[in-house]
């Protein structure tokens, strides 16, 4: 018996061609405005504006060329739950970075 018909969540999803290429499109054009925003003055928002690009680029490729469009939600669970995690290991680094200078002893007069 063919395996398909036993195990219908185990079917392959075929991505056509042209969507491979309209990602890779995309990834193009993020990146060359990665590289222009590098040449623009915004002040404090040049970190966030680039983070937010990388955030995208990360998601097509994550979503697209690793498959988990197309895979499991049980797959799709565990990358959910991988960003959370790496969300509180930030928040938790970033709580201690952000904090360091509150609990200084004064100096010290003489």
């Amino acid at each position: 018996m063919d395996a398909h018909f036993e195990y219908p969540e185990y079917i392959e999803h075929h991505v056509p061609v042209s969507t491979y290429l309209l990602v890779f499109g995309a990834l193009m054009v993020l990146t060359a405005a990665t590289v222009a925003i590098a040449f623009v003055d915004l002040g404090r928002l040049n970190v966030v504006v680039a983070l937010a690009v990388a955030i995208v680029k990360a998601t097509l490729v994550v979503l697209f060329f690793m498959h988990v469009k197309y895979s499991s939600r049980l797959t799709q669970l565990v990358v959910i739950a991988a960003i959370a995690w790496l969300a509180i290991l930030f928040g938790i680094t970033l709580s201690d970075y952000l904090t360091r200078g509150w609990l200084m002893a004064p100096p010290i007069m003489r």
